[in-house]
């Protein structure tokens, strides 16, 4: 599998679709991404099973993965499938090698991956997927939009700061994670932020093309972001990395007293500092919130000439990389820290962290890849 991992993912798949090739149309057009999130897994699970310790993350992480799998509707019988398709492909790749013991061990290793899956996609208590509806479209600037919907059933509970596995209509069996930029609540109201980021369809098609109507999709959630109320925080935001934070907000204040917090929240020109206005009210209405605006350049570009000046909210505002301004600013090693932007921006700030004399287990954020 190490030799070429890719060509080992694709032979799998190519013999489960040959077993049964319905099972194709389950999955998105491209494959290339599900391929190498295939061999990781299976690095992984060969690899902790070996280890000393671990076992039951391994377990836990295998049947998260069982009730992802839901929402592509795969059942269980397609498990006995990705089995056999594996096994042979791990007796052709061995060769010779292929010996009675070998067997063994890979054919447990294996049973365990589709058994944990397969068991925890049966119990799984919610709905592999619900829907909403696309009640308001904004758009920011030419590569942001705003997008409010509403559930048209049931909606599970997601945690402030959680994302969602979303697909949109335009891009069937094609899911990518989406971060709701305010708290779950009883009316099924959902709102996403979203930047089309260079070579992304599907979400530059979240920009350019979603109507009013439009039905998305969503299934699990994910994330482990998270505002302890009694401990000083310090936030800092990326562009529309804010949503996950600006839910933690909205949800944080509900509290009577909460800890201090210090949220920056960067982008390259003011004028697309969209949600200053929100910002500035919350942090009016809420003393224990401080906002400090940060761009990259003073003045906006060209094809920005409509924008609002954020100075106009009265809110402290400081030039250069979100990050490094954030870290420069104070001493933080007393603060959980979330960071949410691109990952470049997020690794980047991390390491300042880091360097800076914040504890690593105090700095919180959603996976870089």
């Amino acid at each position: 599998m190490g030799a070429d991992p890719d060509r080992f993912a694709a032979n799998v798949f190519a013999r489960m679709f040959a077993m049964k090739p319905t099972l194709r149309e389950l999955f998105p057009a491209e494959l290339s991404g599900l391929r190498r999130s295939f061999v990781d897994v299976v690095d992984h699970v060969l690899t902790s099973i070996a280890a000393p310790d671990g076992h039951s993350e391994l377990i836990e992480f295998l049947a998260q993965l069982g009730r992802d799998h839901r929402k592509y509707g795969v059942v269980s019988e397609h498990y006995w499938l990705m089995y056999d398709a594996l096994m042979s492909e791990f007796q052709q790749a061995f060769g010779s090698g292929w010996t009675d013991d070998v067997e063994e061990t890979v054919g447990q290793a294996m049973l365990l991956t589709t058994g944990v899956m397969r068991g925890a996609a049966e119990s799984a208590a919610e709905p592999a997927h619900w829907e909403a509806r696309v009640v308001q479209k904004f758009s920011i600037t030419r590569d942001r939009a705003v997008i409010r919907l509403i559930a048209t059933g049931p909606t599970p509970v997601y945690a402030a700061g959680q994302y969602l596995e979303t697909q949109i209509p335009q891009w069937p069996r094609t899911w990518r994670n989406l971060s709701p930029a305010i708290p779950s609540n009883e009316n099924g109201e959902l709102e996403f932020h979203v930047r089309a980021i260079p070579g992304g369809r599907v979400s530059r098609t979240i920009v350019s093309d979603t109507q009013v109507g439009d039905v998305w999709t969503f299934a699990q959630r994910h994330g482990t972001m998270h505002l302890d109320p009694a401990k000083p925080a310090l936030l800092i935001a990326g562009g529309t990395g804010l949503a996950p934070l600006r839910s933690l907000l909205i949800d944080f204040a509900q509290y009577a007293q909460p800890a201090p917090v210090h949220l920056f929240y960067g982008a390259q020109y003011p004028g697309e500092l969209y949600e200053l206005g929100v910002l500035s009210q919350l942090a009016r209405t809420n003393p224990w919130l401080t906002v400090t605006a940060v761009t990259e350049h003073p003045d906006d570009p060209w094809w920005l000439p409509d924008a609002t000046d954020p100075r106009q909210w009265g809110l402290e505002m400081k030039y250069g990389r979100v990050g490094e301004v954030a870290v420069a600013y104070g001493d933080w090693s007393d603060r959980q820290v979330l960071i949410a932007g691109p990952a470049p921006m997020i690794f980047h700030t991390a390491l300042h962290l880091r360097a800076a004399g914040v504890d690593p287990e105090a700095i919180q954020h959603d996976p870089l890849n």
